[in-house]
């Protein structure tokens, strides 16, 4: 039996790929799911194969593209939207840069890129300020995924493929002579199990001690504005980077009742994993400065909805899915890092993968490693 702690976007697509595989499996956490709290659940997450000089993360991102494009094949609610995606810079691209170095690499794998001029941005994209941006790219391969839907769809298959949801949460492991044999929960019960699968997210490091050193919760704030202005909806906006390298910030098409999203991909806030998520103010007033320089229609426009999504950052910005070197029975899948949920397509296989210890290229990227000089605060994110 494999006990899978946690039921975010890691530890059910893996429970569902292990399941698929002929193991029995528990999927251990209190609920209700998908869990509110958990950074799987949201309105829309980014697609896209953007990754600067970052050939593996590109070429990973290329093939969850290619399942998310299919996903919606199944009949259920759609989740996949192929808007495509907008990298813009406020002056000339350069080498050595996230767009232009993006827009190189892509271009070389044969991916057919617009080009983008102030004059074309304005035409392509008019809700940014008029030449604001000059240079950047669109890429038609990419979009957003409604992350609620894909939660709520992996929540039901798992369901219909006899993974066991006990409606518990764990409060340890259990050890034996130096292995992991099996979970005790909140009431101190043991469940044993021959590999545990801790996919705790940004609870990881708590649970896990001797991680923190490697991964952190970091609070990230995420702000939605009501507007009705069609400029702010697809076809003409989409998922977009605003000079993301230099200012963090990025963004969503307006869509159903959530409008308009934008959040910064940068070293978050200093909040309390367990304690009360209310966005900060100087959150707010960053993000109103954001938009009064790059959306003039949204500067009157009234704060719908804000809220903080937990990440669990690596120190590298590379997944953590491995067996523990010294604890024989846990594998540990963790560290999003922020882009975690666009190979959620692909995560289950791979952790699948780590768990039966099947050869996968894939996974040297996300094996147990020593962390870097600067430790966790040194870590770069990839969004």
């Amino acid at each position: 039996m494999i006990a899978v702690a946690g039921a975010g976007v890691f530890g059910l697509s893996a429970a569902l790929e292990l399941r698929r595989r002929g193991h029995a499996v528990t999927v251990f956490d209190p609920g209700p799911l998908p869990r509110p709290e958990a950074a799987s659940v949201g309105s829309s997450r980014a697609v896209r194969m953007d990754y600067g000089g970052d050939a593996f993360h590109a070429s990973l991102a290329e093939a969850a593209l290619e399942r998310w494009e299919s996903w919606d094949r199944r009949g259920e609610e759609p989740v996949f939207h192929g808007d495509g995606f907008v990298l813009l810079t406020r002056g000339p691209m350069q080498p050595g840069e996230f767009e232009h170095d993006s827009f190189e690499l892509l271009s070389a794998r044969g991916h057919v890129l617009e080009r983008l001029d102030a004059k074309r941005i304005e035409q392509r994209f008019p809700a940014f300020a008029e030449a604001n941006f000059v240079d950047g790219y669109f890429n038609p391969r990419g979009g957003w995924v409604d992350a609620g839907a894909v939660m709520r769809q992996l929540v039901a298959r798992a369901g219909a493929a006899n993974v066991g949801f006990p409606g518990l949460g764990i409060a340890g492991l259990v050890e034996r002579h130096g292995a992991v044999v099996g979970v005790t929960t909140a009431y101190g019960a043991e469940h044993r199990a021959d590999v545990v699968l801790l996919a705790l997210g940004a609870w990881t490091p708590a649970l896990l001690p001797w991680l923190a050193d490697r991964m952190r919760p970091v609070a990230q704030p995420v702000v939605h504005f009501g507007i009705e202005d069609p400029d702010f909806g697809s076809p003409r906006l989409c998922p977009f980077g605003a000079e993301i390298a230099r200012t963090g910030w990025y963004g969503f098409p307006a869509h159903h009742d959530v409008g308009f999203k934008i959040a910064n991909h940068g070293l978050g806030v200093a909040l309390d994993l367990d304690g009360p998520r209310r966005v900060p103010a100087e959150s707010l007033m960053a993000a109103r400065e954001f938009v009064s320089e790059t959306f003039p229609a949204v500067c009157v426009a009234p704060v719908a909805r804000a809220a903080i999504c937990f990440y669990c950052d690596t120190f590298d910005g590379d997944f953590w899915i491995d067996h523990d070197p010294e604890r024989p029975g846990l594998v540990v899948a963790a560290g999003g890092s922020g882009h975690g949920f666009k190979f959620a397509p692909l995560l289950g296989e791979i952790i699948a993968n780590v768990v039966e210890r099947r050869a996968d290229p894939r996974t040297r990227r996300f094996a147990w490693r020593d962390r870097g000089p600067a430790g966790c605060e040194g870590a770069r994110r990839r969004g």
